[in-house]
């Protein structure tokens, strides 16, 4: 009750319980903040990481030469190896892309028909336009993006040029082929869907003039078991120079720079939390000033040290359990509906604030991760107790005899 009553300082009093309100709106904003930095940063990983796998497989399987040739044999062979779920003859090359006078780089992938169908987030992301010319090696499936790019639509014809071209008496004369475009696909980041093509696996090797395959994918149960499938490789499959290069080493550049962008974004913003905890001391210190004549006529009265402490302990506290609380609260229910909240902000203010050909994802991602938020709400409340400690002290061992002289 007396703890309560200090923080609804009088009017002579009013600035101390200012400095609460701005300790409690500080540490519910760091909180807040924390908890929707955190949420986006696994929300940005997860939604690469299933799209980046969901694309280019867990395991690629190269060989000692740039051609493999004897694939059939090697696939069939790496799919009797524990963990390997599936595999996938691939080929792949850089052409240039060309419709109604635009072109763009682009990446040709070729697979089966029936490989393509497998990959879920393929065959889900199918946009417009039908699987059946793909399956029946006459057409090819593009990027959305690339196809608004070019200006193009199902059914039209786009040109793919290969650096890689014919020997003729007068020099190399780039490779030119038209494709019908049997379909679009969208799987939602940008540098997939402005730039990959996707041919039937004997398209693909007529058109390169090639005989095999440029490597085997594999893909395994899950992510996180692609390190010890690929030792499994190694020692089975080392024989014939086949070498695996497992999904953590393709892209480990840049998933190390995310964890070290991840960890950064989160000692910064715990300064915000740090910064109103020394707020809840000055201004509990500032309040033990203030009623330096009410403690000393408590003492007087038989009030303990214990007694005084635990009064502007629960002054400070409270500060810190509403705030944490608040920001908690507020960071969950900003995380959930961050996508609205942005669409919402963008058509305020006229501006693109997450542009997909910086950011690579089309849309904000946001995923909850409560071990974390249990970890900053305890955070929180850490150093809101710890702040108020000193304070508490301080005004516990007030000498009431020095304290009302004074008065």
């Amino acid at each position: 009750m007396m703890a309560a009553r200090y923080l609804r300082a009088r009017r002579r009093e009013g600035f101390v319980s200012v400095i609460a309100w701005f300790s409690l709106l500080g540490i519910a904003l760091g909180v807040a903040t924390l908890i929707i930095v955190m949420s986006v940063m696994n929300g940005f990983r997860e939604e690469l990481l299933s799209r980046i796998l969901g694309i280019n497989g867990h395991i690629n399987v190269y060989g000692q030469q740039r051609e493999i040739t004897d694939y059939p044999t090697l696939a069939e062979q790496l799919a009797k190896i524990d963990g390997v779920k599936t595999v996938t003859p691939m080929i792949e090359g850089q052409v240039m892309a060309t419709g109604n006078g635009a072109s763009s780089g682009a990446m040709v992938r070729g697979l089966s028909p029936e490989d393509f169908q497998k990959r879920t987030l393929l065959n889900d992301s199918i946009q417009a336009g039908s699987f059946k010319l793909f399956e029946q090696g006459e057409g090819i499936i593009i990027g959305s993006r690339l196809a608004n790019k070019l200006g193009l639509w199902v059914g039209d014809k786009i040109t793919l040029i290969s650096p890689k071209g014919n020997v003729t008496a007068f020099g190399t004369v780039p490779r030119m082929r038209a494709y019908t475009i049997a379909a679009t696909f969208d799987v939602g980041m940008y540098e997939y869907d402005s730039s990959f093509v996707f041919m039937p696996l004997t398209a693909a090797q007529n058109y390169f003039r090639v005989n095999g395959i440029n490597y085997l994918e594999v893909m395994t149960p899950s992510a996180e078991e692609a390190d010890e499938v690929t030792a499994n490789i190694q020692y089975t499959m080392g024989r014939y120079g086949l070498n695996p290069v497992d999904w953590k080493r393709t892209n480990a550049s840049f998933f190390n720079a995310l964890q070290v962008e991840r960890n950064v974004m989160f000692m910064i913003l715990t300064l915000i939390i740090i910064v109103a905890a020394f707020n809840i001391i000055s201004g509990l210190i500032m309040l033990v000033k203030d009623k330096g004549k009410d403690i000393a006529i408590l003492r007087t009265m038989g009030a303990s040290r214990g007694s005084i402490m635990r009064i502007f302990f629960i002054s400070g506290a409270s500060v810190g359990v509403f705030g944490t609380f608040g920001g908690f609260i507020l960071g969950l229910a900003f995380a959930e509906n961050i996508e609205t909240i942005r669409r919402w902000i963008e058509k305020l203010s006229g501006n693109d604030l997450f542009a997909a050909e910086i950011y690579f994802l089309s849309k904000l991602p946001a995923i909850v991760d409560y071990g974390e938020v249990g970890l900053v709400v305890g955070m929180g409340l850490g150093l809101s107790f710890l702040a108020t400690l000193y304070p508490s002290w301080r005004a516990a061992r007030l000498d009431p005899v020095e304290a009302l002289r004074y008065e």
